[in-house]
This record gives structure tokens, sequence and C-alpha cells, in this order.
């Protein structure tokens, strides 16, 4: 008995124990229970860290338009707009024509306009306007930034390769060109205008003239510190693609800027050219196919220095290798070729269907010619002798015309028609040719087609 006494409370002692266990345990689920929701709230502040707003990363290069002409005076505020839009991880964050504000800081001599002003008769001290952005207009406000300071402005010239041609002959190649000219000519007149194009055309014909930035004028410059942007704005609908005929194959157009400038006169066959993929290629299903950050790797494939007697330069590279960014597939072949770019429309370039890119021949057998005929006119001792020194004396602008009706020359007159028509003869045919410059960062456009290089896409984005 005394045993089954101690039993009983040991069972009793036993289920006290059981009992205290159970409440700890039950305690120490209540206490950690709200601690629970912590991991998703961690997980969701990191979701929001990374799909935060975009960022422009440092070394980003941007091109900016001015739309109007500005004077040239060092302080003058400038409005221009994005050539192109902007992208960071392949969304749309800031689109083109977003305007952007910079000053002008700085007006540096033009050595080589001088000169070719004072052979003309032109005194105009010619500068060079240095251009410093600083302010990016967006929607919500404006966000500034800092860049290195823009390189030197030139009117944007946009080339694109014709389709191909047949062959002609050095007659119908000649005509063709003359056809061009007439038209040229024939728009100076026709196109929206008129009024401006003339007083500039007064004031080069004056010793002296006020300066300007011309319209259409653009700079390309690279942030030197990223910059944060607002929520991406929404992307606008695409017009519907044409419909392609049975057989054609899917073109894809990759825009993408030189990493390093690239100049018929220093380039040889076989020398390497580099691209950045600026935005990311879409195929007709709206996948990537060549992401935002690739490099294409290209070689130059023809190039011909400017030479003597008035030959310009030649210059055509190619692409044989896409690379794409890390994290995702290793470098493959593609097949493209250059069928557009943006550049220095001073240059007044042109390509061919195979983007072989020449300066245009501005060589005329007119001129002279018709230099050397009013000169001549001088020297008749039939006819008003003001007139024929007035039509003579072309040689330096207005002052040229003005000394040789005062003096009453016929000497000085056809000598001052006679100057006009031998620089006219030198330019035309004597001076040495232009060549062919890509700066860095000038926007190019390669086509390539799935067909010709079905391995562009990446095995993972």
């Amino acid at each position: 008995m005394p045993f089954s006494g101690f039993s009983g409370r040991a069972a009793v002692v036993a289920s006290i124990l059981f009992l205290t266990m159970i409440g700890a345990r039950a305690q120490t689920l209540v206490q950690r229970s709200p601690t629970e929701p912590a991991a998703p709230r961690e997980a969701a502040d990191a979701s929001r860290t990374l799909a935060g707003p975009p960022v422009l990363a440092a070394g980003t290069s941007m091109q900016v338009e001015i739309l109007r002409p500005y004077p040239m005076k060092a302080g003058e505020a400038i409005e221009g707009h994005l050539v192109y839009p902007l992208y960071v991880n392949g969304k749309l964050a800031v689109p083109e024509n977003t305007p952007v504000h910079g000053t002008v800081t700085a007006l540096e001599p033009d050595s080589k306009e001088r000169l070719h002003g004072r052979l003309q008769g032109d005194f105009t001290p010619f500068h060079e306007a240095k251009v410093q952005f600083n302010e990016l207009v967006l929607p919500d406000g404006t966000r500034p930034f800092t860049t290195g300071g823009a390189t030197t402005g030139a009117m944007v010239l946009r080339l694109t390769a014709p389709g191909a041609r047949p062959k002609q002959s050095l007659i119908a190649r000649q005509w063709s060109q003359a056809r061009e000219r007439l038209h040229e000519q024939i728009a100076f007149f026709t196109d929206p205008g008129l009024g401006d194009r003339a007083k500039q055309m007064l004031y080069h014909q004056l010793p002296y003239h006020p300066e300007r930035i011309p319209a259409h004028t653009s700079w390309t410059f690279e942030l030197t510190e990223p910059l944060l942007l607002p929520d991406r704005p929404a992307e606008t609908q695409k017009p519907p693609d044409p419909p392609k005929t049975a057989g054609t194959p899917e073109t894809w157009s990759v825009h993408a800027l030189l990493t390093t400038g690239v100049t018929s006169a220093t380039a040889k066959p076989g020398d390497p050219v580099l691209a950045l993929v600026a935005e990311p290629v879409l195929d007709k299903d709206e996948q990537v196919v060549i992401p935002q950050g690739s490099m294409l790797v290209g070689h130059v494939t023809t190039a011909k220095a400017a030479r003597t007697l008035g030959r310009n330069g030649k210059l055509r590279f190619t692409f044989q290798q896409v690379q794409f960014p890390e994290g995702n597939a290793a470098s493959r072949p593609v097949e493209g070729a250059l069928a557009g770019a943006t550049t220095q429309g001073a240059q007044t370039l042109n390509m061919d269907a195979e983007g072989t890119v020449t300066p245009k021949n501005q060589a005329s057998v007119i001129a002279p010619l018709i230099l050397t005929m009013l000169a001549s006119r001088a020297l008749d001792n039939d006819g008003n002798l003001t007139v024929q020194t007035g039509v003579a004396s072309n040689g330096l602008g207005l002052v040229g015309r003005v000394v040789g009706m005062a003096a009453g020359s016929r000497n000085l007159a056809a000598g001052i028609g006679f100057y006009a028509a031998g620089l006219s003869f030198y330019q035309n045919f004597l001076q040495p040719g232009h060549d062919v410059v890509f700066p860095k960062d000038t926007r190019i456009e390669i086509e390539t087609t799935p067909l010709r290089a079905p391995v562009l896409k990446p095995e993972a984005q």
C-alpha cells in the first residue's frame, strides 16, 4: 500500500510536470507569433528597393539639338531637346524631345573659318561656342545634372542608306549630281524660312556681320554623376508594322553609339570598331533579342584618306559579333552593315546602299568659268564702265564691288574678278579633299536579319 501511495503521488507529480511543459510551449508559441510576418515585410522592402526609380548611370551619352538660332554670346541661355530617348535596364526612362537647358560658357576662335572668311573679304571674328548643359526638364519638374562638357557643336546630319541603285555611266552620274544641285538651289527659294536664309546670305556679303549659333546644331556629352529619375513614363504604343510579303525576312535595326572615333584620315582596313547598343532590340513578337548595353564588335572594311586635287576620303565598316551584357549568353556572330548615322552636318556626307560613306562632291566646273567670264567683262571697252566694273569685281563680296566701282578702273575690277575665279578654281579642283569623320558617341544604325543571324537571341535574360 505504501508503494501504491507513492505511485499515486508520482503520477500526480508527473501530470503536473506534463501540464507545466505544455503551458510553457504554448507560451513560447504566443511570444513568437508576432514576429512571423517580419520576413515578408523585409522581402517587400527589398522588392521596392529593386523596383525603385530608374537611375541614369555615369557615362550615359546624351545628344541635344537646338531648334532655333541663338546669339553667339557668352552667358546666353539656350534650350534644346533630346535627339534620342534614354533607356534604363531596357525600359524607357526619358523620351525623345525632352527639353534640356544649358548655357554658352565661352567663345573660342575658329581659325579655319576666319581664314576662309578673310579670303572672301569677310573680317568677322568667327568663334566656336562652348556649351554646358545642366538641367533636364521632366513633367514633374527639373533634374539638374553634371557633365564633363559638350563636344563642339555641329548641325545634325542624318544619313540614310538608299536602296540599291543600278550602275551608271560617268555621264549619267554627273547628270544626277547636277540635278541634285539644281534641286538644292530651288529648295533655297521654296523651303520655309526664305527670309532668314536671304538675310544670312546678305550678311556674308558684308565685311563684318553678327554671329549666331545656327538652328539644328547639336552637342553630345556624357554624365559624370548618376542621375535619379522619376518613375518611368508609360511607353507610347508603336504603330503597327507594315505587312510583310511572303518570303521577306524580318529586319532588325540596332541603334548604337560608337565608343571611339573613326576617320578615313587614319583608319586602315581591319581596324577594330566598337559600338554600344543604346536601345533594346525587339523582334516581331516583342521579345528582346539584343538587350541594351550589348557591344557590337566589327572592323573597318574600306578606308581611303583624302588626297590632293579634291579627291575625298572613303570609309566603310561592318559588324560581325555582338557581346551581350554580363549575365546573358556569350558573344554570338552577326552580320550587319551601316544603315544610318547622325553626325556633324558640316561634313555633307553621302552613304551608298552598301554603307560606304563619302563626303558629298561639291566641285563645280561652272562656277570658275562664270567668274572668269564676268572678270573679263571689265576689259571690254564698250558698255557702261560702272556696270562692267561692278559685275566683274566679285572676289571680295560687297567690299570688292564697292572698291571696283569706286575706283573706276577696269584693270582693278578685272584683277578682283580674276582673283575670285582663281580662288574658285583652287577650291573646286586643287585643294585636298575632305575626310569622313565619325566622332566618339556618333549615333549609328545597323541593320541585320534573324535569317542571316539567327543566333542573336540570348539564352538568358
